[in-house]
């Protein structure tokens, strides 16, 4: 690593994040030669250009193979494949990594629905028994005179059958407006089950079967849109019927969130099955009184990337970062343990915490970090592993130099929990009041920003400067993932951010007490987004491609992004990208997905970087689709 002196370190800070949280324990890492993921960028430079242009394969072991994109070069793998088919099987290859990332995430919190319903889970329950009832009636499954649990059970099976059916449909597909999903019949890419387009998706990019590019392509709809409206709106609603479903609700945000004082938790990762029993131990007051004997005055979580906005509009529980935050929390000296599931940790995470006192513990059997202590989890013994880990937190509170805590100050409010539900309470029980003032022009459209943070971007400033130029223009944004966690350390989830936004989203804003800005939730949330799209839609007669509507992903990197932002463009949306997808060694693959696609299913991808040119694209499109409606 390179040495700096302190201008040089306090120029290279600047350089990676916007993040004020993060600055402080950014410079320690660089001063100690702590490697974080910033670093292992920098070290990898220059990366493959075959493989940032998708045009290098590895799919059967005649490569791997490489097709030249300029003139002159190689043209054709040794089985033949040429540019197309390459950049199109590394596409539909990222998007089903995605979507089975997802939908799998969703089989795990239907299955803790089931084993709650029959008795066999410890420590669950179901807590929003209202949306069990709605959505059971939405299946078919009877709940005239019927017990809670036996509702439960009927539900979860009805739901792990959406996996595997072979009725050809997903049932949540329903919630689609009629002129949608007319779309997807038309185009050949209405969602089978989950695991079937997957699976077949696998099948399609092994060597010697699928070979045209387009078909290749047009099932990567299909399969997305089995994650959107199957496996993630499963793990959404489900997650809802097991934990309550999100109500606004007030919290902090940044690393601030950590204390001197208390045994620190940081709850990283995606499915709320584990962090949910987590927040219970924490509360036993056997376990409180065992960190005071410790020396600590109390046990304090907090939730890091999509496990944290689980936890933060569910609970209220404070968030300390996003993906790009794992180490730099870390390096704060604070944290005696920090607990990951699935998704989004560096493997290497147990390394930067063996350069402090900080413990790793891993609980997936999917996911098995080296360095970790591995508890695994599962929900026949839930409580007693969550209660195991705080024990471990507290044991580890003496282990703490003193000398090496770095917390930076100032946490930010924000207000979280926007799910379609609260949204619609906060209107008076309709979305009417919506629709109104998106008719009257006091909001002229609304925009999802989605997605990860990805350290080839300004940590935080795609995100950050995308949804400040939407709302300047009386565009309400909806957030999910790291782009929620980003805006809410920039203070744009407030309700004082309406003086940020143009006069008449501010007027709405001020007049119902929202942020400009609003929580979603995580990652898998993008679900919820298509609901209030398809609720939209059906309430004024149009397909969601009809509405003043858009989706951006300013600094994504996941396969999973692939899938959300592709299940978007398949439901009607179009989407614009903040980091290049591996496309573009083949024109006739950019051709389809930023053009020909549009006469598919009605939208379109968009690729720009710059988050102010995003915005410009974006505002176009909106003003585009009001003067289409006439509004």
């Amino acid at each position: 690593m390179r040495n700096f002196d302190l201008k040089g370190i306090k120029d290279k800070v600047d350089e990676r994040t916007i993040d004020k949280s993060a600055k402080s324990a950014m410079a320690l890492t660089l001063r100690e030669g702590i490697e974080t993921v910033w670093d292992r960028l920098e070290k990898q430079q220059p990366q493959c250009g075959f493989g940032q242009l998708g045009v290098c394969c590895n799919r059967c072991t005649m490569g791997p193979c490489r097709i030249d994109p300029f003139e002159g070069g190689l043209e054709r793998g040794v089985c033949g494949a040429n540019a197309d088919l390459i950049v199109a099987r590394n596409f539909l290859d990222d998007l089903s990594t995605g979507a089975a990332a997802h939908s799998d995430h969703g089989r795990e919190v239907v299955e803790t629905l089931y084993k709650t319903s029959t008795g066999q889970s410890q420590g669950y329950r179901i807590v929003d028994r209202e949306k069990l009832n709605r959505i059971a009636v939405e299946l078919g499954v009877d709940v005239k005179d019927r017990d809670q649990n036996d509702i439960g059970k009927d539900v979860a099976l009805y739901l792990l059958e959406e996996f595997g059916t072979i009725k050809n449909s997903i049932k949540f597909v329903e919630r689609a407006p009629d002129q949608t999903r007319k779309i997807w019949k038309n185009a050949g890419i209405y969602p089978r089950s989950v695991d079937r387009e997957i699976v077949e998706a696998m099948h399609r990019i092994h060597m010697g079967v699928g070979a045209d590019y387009a078909n290749i392509l047009l099932h990567g709809l299909r399969t997305s849109l089995s994650d959107g409206w199957g496996g993630s709106m499963m793990a959404t609603e489900v997650s809802d019927i097991l934990f309550g479903t999100p109500e606004i609700k007030e919290s902090t945000i940044n690393m601030g969130v950590l204390k001197e004082d208390m045994v620190n938790v940081i709850l990283h990762g995606h499915n709320p099955i584990l962090s949910e029993m987590v927040v219970i131990a924490a509360r036993q007051p056997e376990l409180l009184e065992s960190a005071k004997k410790k020396g600590a005055k109390g046990i304090n979580l907090a939730g890091m990337c999509c496990t944290g906005n689980e936890l933060l509009m569910r609970k209220g529980v404070p968030v300390a970062g996003s993906f790009l935050n794992q180490e730099l929390a870390i390096a704060t000296g604070a944290v005696e343990v920090m607990v990951v599931d699935y998704q989004c940790i560096f493997p290497s995470i147990a390394q930067t915490a063996d350069c402090f006192h900080t413990k790793i513990i891993s609980t997936s059997e999917k996911s098995k970090v080296p360095g970790a202590v591995h508890m695994e989890f599962h929900p026949e013994t839930a409580s007693d592993t969550a209660e195991k880990i705080i024990r471990t937190a507290i044991e580890n509170y003496p282990m703490r130099n003193p000398d090496r805590v770095m917390i930076p100050p100032k946490p930010v409010k924000m207000l979280a929990g926007f799910s379609v539900e609260a949204i619609v309470k906060a209107l008076g029980g309709t979305a009417k009041p919506l629709i109104d003032v998106i008719a009257a022009g006091k909001i002229r459209g609304a925009v999802g920003i989605v997605g990860c943070n990805n350290p080839k971007i300004r940590q935080d400033y795609g995100h950050v400067t995308l949804a400040k130029e939407l709302i300047k223009n009386n565009i309400l944004v909806v957030e999910t993932g790291c782009a929620a966690i980003a805006s809410g350390k920039a203070g744009l989830m407030l309700p004082e951010a309406a003086e940020m936004a143009g006069d008449r989203l501010k007027e709405v804003c001020l007049s119902l007490g929202i942020p400009p800005v609003l929580h979603m939730g995580s990652c898998v949330d993008c679900s919820r987004i298509l609901v209030l799209g398809a609720e939209l839609g059906k309430a004024l007669g149009v397909g969601i491609d009809q509405l003043p509507m858009a989706g951006a992903a300013p600094e994504w990197y996941s396969q999973k992004a692939v899938s959300i932002a592709s299940y978007f463009v398949s439901s009607g949306v179009y989407t614009v990208l903040g980091v290049p997808p591996k496309i573009f060694g083949s024109k006739n693959v950019i051709n389809l997905v930023a053009k020909d696609i549009q006469n598919v299913v009605n939208a379109t991808f968009a690729v720009e970087p710059d988050p102010v040119e995003a915005s410009k694209l974006i505002i176009n499109h909106i003003e585009e689709k009001r003067k289409a409606l006439n509004i």
